[in-house]
C-alpha cells in the first residue's frame, strides 16, 4: 500500500510516516512537505491512499479532495481533522473522502483507520476480478446457441467458465461424470452415488472426488462474492438456485462478510444434477 501525505505541519508528517513504516502499513511515497499541495503532483505518485489533512493555509482538505476526485483518482482518501461540525463532514464525504482520523493524531486509531481500509481495497480488487471472470460476451452468446458445434458439453464447459471453475482440475471431472449420466440416459443423481460413479470412472476415486468438491466449493465461492457485489446480476440469479441451494450460497455470502466462521455448504448431487438440466436444454 503507498500512500501520500497532505499537510502543513512537517512534524505531523513525520510522525504519520513513521507510524505507516514501523507498523508495516505500507509505504510513504510522498508527500506535501509542509508547502501548497499540488494535485497533478499526487496523482503522479498513484498512491493507494491519500491522508490530507482538513485545515491548510490557502486551500483545504475537501478542495484537494475534491480536485483528485475531478482528475479521476481512485485512491482511498482519509481526512485528518479537529472538526466535528456535521455539516462540514457531510461535504467531505460528498466531496470523496473514505474515512476520517481525528486530531491529535492517535496511533491505535491510524492502525484501525488503515487495516480497515486496506482490507476494503483488497476487497474491491477480489470484486473486480471476479466481475472480469464473470463477463460474458453477450452479442455473442446467440450465435453460440446456434451454433452446430453446440453440444452437451460444451454447454457445461461454459457454465462452468462462469461460475469461474473452469481452472480447477475437479471441473474436468464433473464434466466426466456428467457426460456418463448423459450417455446413460440417466436425468438425475437421485439413485446414484458419486462415491461409485468415482470408482467406475477412475483409478483413483477418492481423489477425484476430492477434486469435485473443492471444484464446486470454489465455485459456490465465485457465485456468493458476485451476488455480494449485485444481487440481480444475471448469473447469480440464474445458478444460484439451479446449481446450490439458496440457503448455501446465503451461507458462503455471510461468511465472506464476516458475519460467519464458516462457509456454506456444497451438495454434489445437486449441482450435478442442475448440470443435467442444461445439458438437456
Amino acid at each position: 500500500m503507498n500512500f501520500y501525505i497532505v499537510e502543513d505541519d512537517l512534524s505531523v508528517i513525520n510522525n504519520l510516516e513513521d507510524i505507516i513504516e514501523s507498523h508495516n502499513l505500507g509505504s510513504v511515497c510522498g508527500d506535501s512537505e509542509g508547502k501548497a499541495p499540488d494535485p497533478a503532483e499526487i496523482m503522479a505518485r498513484n498512491p493507494d491512499v491519500v491522508l490530507v489533512d482538513f485545515l491548510m493555509p490557502n486551500v483545504d482538505g475537501i478542495q484537494v479532495v475534491s480536485a483528485l476526485r475531478e482528475m479521476g483518482s481512485t485512491a482511498k482518501c482519509i481526512m485528518i481533522s479537529q472538526v466535528s461540525n456535521k455539516e462540514l463532514i457531510m461535504k467531505a464525504y460528498n466531496a470523496g473522502v473514505d474515512f476520517f482520523i481525528s486530531k491529535p493524531i492517535n496511533v491505535i486509531e491510524i492502525k484501525r483507520v488503515i487495516e480497515n481500509i486496506t482490507r476494503q481495497i483488497q476487497m474491491e480488487q477480489t470484486l473486480s476480478n471476479i466481475r472480469k471472470m464473470f463477463q460474458v460476451d453477450v452479442g455473442a452468446a446467440p450465435a453460440a446457441e446456434k451454433d452446430d458445434k453446440d453440444t452437451p458439453v460444451r454447454r457445461l464447459q461454459y457454465i462452468l467458465n462462469q461460475l469461474g471453475m473452469s481452472g480447477e482440475k475437479g471441473s474436468k471431472d464433473i464434466i466426466t461424470v456428467c457426460q456418463y449420466l448423459y450417455d446413460h440416459e440417466k436425468t438425475s443423481m437421485a439413485e446414484e452415488n458419486i462415491g461409485k460413479l468415482c470408482e467406475i470412472l477412475s483409478d483413483n476415486p477418492k481423489s477425484m472426488e476430492q477434486r469435485i468438491r473443492r471444484a464446486i466449493a470454489k465455485g459456490m465461492s465465485n457465485l456468493a462474492n458476485l451476488g455480494i457485489e449485485d444481487f440481480m446480476n444475471d448469473t447469480f440469479t440464474r445458478y444460484s438456485s439451479t446449481l446450490f441451494s439458496f440457503e448455501g450460497i446465503k451461507t458462503e455470502m455471510d461468511f465472506i462478510r464476516g458475519k460467519r466462521s464458516s462457509g456454506g455448504k456444497i451438495n454434489i448431487k445437486k449441482f450435478i444434477n442442475g448440470l443435467l438440466v442444461f445439458m438437456d436444454q
